[in-house]
């Protein structure tokens, strides 16, 4: 990273930014490639990008405060003699429902052994079966084979501890941490005499105020949108920053109905959401009610490793019948000291709020933890706005489909991290320096206070009820309403802060979101609505895409080939939706 530079030729944008800026008035850096995330996918796309170029990757918190961080069950490969990786495909493209990328699939299941023993090989500390040589390996929901690496139940904390010493290593990386990205700046070729166009930077707000940094290609690594739900597995800032701010610079967003409700968080009346992963039940834990019935047994195949839509709404169901007022997690069929040798992490937990596994069943229910949709990207992460790129969760790559394969996550990271980080090097390459000057106008908003707390609560209730686990038209259409109104409220409040910031952009995603919702008329993957209970491949085998000014369209996908959900190809005419 460079000290900040001096002025140069201005280009006025559209007023499409939270707030009114002008970078000549403020602190500027450069760089190469801009990281924006220090997540899995983030970290290794640094890593990826740094051996051709000067990257500085910003952290919106500290590291420690990242999806990936808190991941707990593990990492996707088919490494074991008995296991193949077009098995891992086929176990992804079932469980995506119809929607998967199969050649993306692929591709990925195939260097997933690769990428997991470089990991190793760097550093990271997974769990070893008996032998000390081989990967201890576990199973969960969806997978027909045990292909899960873990280091305890916090393999992500373990990623990101072993990426980001590497990146610290790294000569040509440099971080900033607390740094909250409002927007990306874009410019417009032959505006302020530049020749530049599309991305070519971002306005963050740090400890000591705003600033701007220019770099010659973006990679977007910010995460999902989890917070968007009153019952949630993650992080505080997981709040969808990166997905809308890419929104309003004019790239497109695809699928964004799916949300994936991971079955088990601990339950407790006024204590926060705790993700119990699903490891634990593919070691053979049970989910059980308050009479002892092991009820999924009656309601798929494989009870508690059925895939997580599965699992999340029979959950649900089961709660609603009379007499059941609980969902319990059962353990104490395991031997004496397996919960803290295997999980130590939910041992620690549990014993903070009075539990013992060994003795206590654990009340468990469902809650959103992962956002399926985000930034439209290719395979290589390159959006629709030149400069910018995507990965990781905040990204839609077409590796999950209508639904993520557990443990899926962490692994597209690994994978497609260091593929983007390179995509975005050899932009860079030729894109050059922007050496002008963004003016945004100051949007027209009253001075005025608003209660954000108050209203992100709303929020979060309102989609928790009728954009959670189920849907259907009424309740998607009252939230669809109470969100155009507290919209236009935020409209005439000037935005200062985080706080602020962060509501704005709930909003716009929660929206986008119920919008989907309400034009998929069909249950597919995580989409469940009661007033369409079935699954519809002849009207919506395909996505929804979302462009700010732009009516949504409909990218259909010719299934061919691959099997009952194999994909081969886009369509290539879209139909069109209002």
């Amino acid at each position: 990273m460079t000290s900040p530079a001096g002025r140069g030729n201005r280009a006025v944008a559209s007023e499409r930014y939270l707030v009114g800026f002008d970078t000549r008035d403020l602190p500027r850096y450069s760089t190469d490639i801009l990281v924006v995330g220090g997540g899995v996918a983030g970290l290794s796309a640094a890593l990826a990008a740094a051996k051709s170029m000067n990257v500085l990757v910003l952290h919106k918190d500290v590291p420690a405060l990242s999806n990936t961080s808190w991941a707990q069950g593990g990492i996707a490969a088919a490494v074991a003699p008995d296991d193949d990786p077009d098995a891992h495909a086929d176990d992804t493209l079932r469980t995506g429902c119809g929607l998967c990328d199969t050649e993306l699939v692929r591709e990925i299941a195939a260097a997933a052994p690769t990428a997991v023993r470089q990991l190793a090989d760097s550093g990271a500390r997974f769990d070893r079966a008996a032998d000390g040589a081989t990967f201890a390996l576990g199973r969960e929901g969806g997978h027909g084979a045990a292909r899960i690496l873990h280091a305890g139940d916090t393999t992500g904390a373990e990623c990101s501890r072993t990426l980001i010493t590497r990146v610290r290593e790294h000569a040509r990386i440099s971080e900033k941490e607390n740094a909250y990205v409002i927007d990306l700046i874009t410019a417009d070729a032959g505006v302020g005499g530049t020749d530049m166009n599309g991305c070519v930077g971002a306005l963050v707000q740090g400890p000591s105020g705003r600033y701007a940094v220019f770099a010659r290609a973006v990679v977007l690594a910010t995460g999902g949108a989890g917070q968007l739900f009153r019952e949630t597995s993650n992080v505080p800032g997981a709040t969808g920053d990166g997905i809308a701010a890419a929104y309003r610079a004019g790239v497109s967003l695809r699928d964004m109905e799916f949300v994936q409700f991971h079955p088990t968080t601990l339950y407790l009346a006024g204590v926060e959401r705790v993700l119990v992963t699903e490891a634990v039940r593919g070691d053979g834990a049970l989910l059980i009610d308050n009479h002892g019935d092991r009820f999924l047994k009656d309601v798929h195949p494989d009870a508690e490793l059925a895939p997580r839509d599965i699992v999340s709404r029979a959950l649900l169901a089961h709660l609603a019948r009379p007499g059941v007022f609980g969902i319990f997690l059962d353990m104490r069929h395991w031997p004496k000291g397996h919960v803290a040798g295997r999980f130590p992490g939910l041992a620690r937990t549990c014993a903070h709020y009075g539990l013992d596994p060994e003795r206590d069943p654990i009340p468990v229910r469902p809650a959103a933890h992962y956002t399926i949709g985000g930034v439209r990207c290719d395979h290589d992460g390159a959006t629709d706005l030149p400069g910018l790129f995507a990965c990781g969760e905040a990204a839609c790559s077409g590796l999950h489909g209508a639904n993520r394969l557990a443990s899926n996550s962490l692994l597209e990271g690994l994978v497609l991290g260091p593929r983007v980080g390179a995509a975005a090097a050899r932009a860079a390459a030729v894109r050059g320096r922007f050496l002008g000057d963004v003016c945004a106008p100051a949007i027209g908003r009253r001075r005025g206070s608003a209660d954000f707390a108050d209203l992100r609560r709303s929020l979060i209730s309102r989609m928790w009820r009728s954009a959670g686990v189920t849907r259907d038209a009424e309740d998607l259409g009252v939230t669809a309403a109470a969100i155009a109104e507290w919209r236009g409220f935020m409209g005439g409040v000037v935005l200062e802060d985080r706080s602020g910031f962060e509501v704005a952009n709930l909003l716009l995603l929660g929206g986008l979101m119920v919008a989907a919702a309400t034009a998929r008329e069909e249950s597919r993957g995580t989409h469940d609505r009661k007033d369409y209970p079935e699954r519809d491949d002849a009207r919506f085998l395909g996505s929804f895409c979302w462009r700010r000014g732009a009516p949504a369209r409909f990218v259909g996908i010719d299934r061919t080939g691959g099997g009952a959900d194999g994909i081969l190809s886009r369509r290539a005419t879209p139909k069109q939706h209002g």
